[in-house]
């Protein structure tokens, strides 16, 4: 420990100030100093380093003001050219491609698109998957450019909002309930078929049915009956000429000379038959079909 001396003088006296007998040097000698100025070195390499390595990324991710690589930071939102890869849930409010090109949509499993409310609950959802498109939500509706309803699917009903409906497939169209149209109509030059292979087929209108072959016939064929029935009108027949070729033609106990001229009989059952024609009616002489 060092001692300081004071010494006091009266005016008119000189003494001389004792010499410092310690002399004391300020500063790092020795190992400390070159361990510091190894550590201030190793500073610099390591600052020099980071700084050569942040050139080299932003130079190899293409960083630039206005974004990074092919991703561009626009007034609009993010702009990104080229293909990229998403590993995890992308959430944005709007996806759409540039004007000249597509949006393409990829993935090796499925792609899934969720609608989600403010509470977080997926209120709809697109799942494209290998073998099928599947949505769920509460309605689906195809729109043309015009904003006019061409398809649109829900629980209760599905709505068709084109003009026409047309059916391509080779076995046409199956439907396993009614179907309610205005108007069903084949193809030009192409036939018309109705038909339900194991069951009955059923046409009903409030205010009519009607059924016209411009250019053809109209054939009805059945493996049992057909039956023509008008509950308070009549059944007309309007052509210039009606053949029944193949009623059964009546009988008698007698031999008669036909002429080749017949006339239509009607059993007390509603049946139809032929009788050899007379001068007079000659139903009742062949009315043995109708026993």
């Amino acid at each position: 420990m060092v001692r300081e001396q004071y010494t006091t003088t009266t005016p008119g006296t000189s003494l001389e100030r004792p010499k410092n007998e310690y002399v004391y040097k300020i500063g790092i000698y020795g190992w400390r100093k070159r361990c510091l100025y190894l550590f201030v070195l190793l500073l610099l390499i390591i600052l020099v380093v980071n700084f050569a390595l942040t050139i080299w990324i932003l130079k190899v991710m293409w960083f630039s003001p206005t974004g990074m690589g092919h991703l561009r930071v626009t007034k609009e939102g993010l702009r990104l050219e080229g293909e990229s890869e998403f590993l995890f849930p992308l959430y944005a409010k709007e996806i759409h491609s540039r004007v000249d090109s597509s949006l393409l949509l990829q993935s090796t499993h499925n792609v899934t698109v969720n609608a989600r409310n403010s509470n977080g609950e997926v209120t709809g959802r697109l799942n494209v998957g290998p073998k099928m498109v599947e949505f769920h939500g509460q309605q689906f509706q195809i729109s043309s450019k015009d904003g006019k309803p061409l398809f649109t699917v829900d629980e209760n009903e599905v709505v068709i909002g084109t003009d026409k409906l047309r059916v391509t497939g080779p076995e046409g169209a199956l439907f396993e309930h009614s179907v309610e149209t205005p108007l069903v109509k084949a193809e030009a030059f192409k036939q018309l078929r109705l038909e339900s292979p194991t069951r009955s087929l059923s046409m009903d209108a409030p205010r009519g049915i009607n059924i016209k072959a411009q250019a053809g016939n109209i054939e009805a064929l059945s493996q049992m009956d057909i039956k023509l029935h008008s509950s308070d009108g009549v059944l007309l027949l309007d052509a210039e000429t009606v053949r029944l070729p193949k009623l059964p033609e009546g009988t008698r106990g007698g031999s008669g000379i036909s002429q080749g001229l017949y006339e239509i009989c009607v059993c007390p059952d509603g049946k139809l038959y032929l009788s050899v024609a007379g001068v007079g009616s000659t139903c009742q002489e062949y009315s043995r079909v109708c026993q």
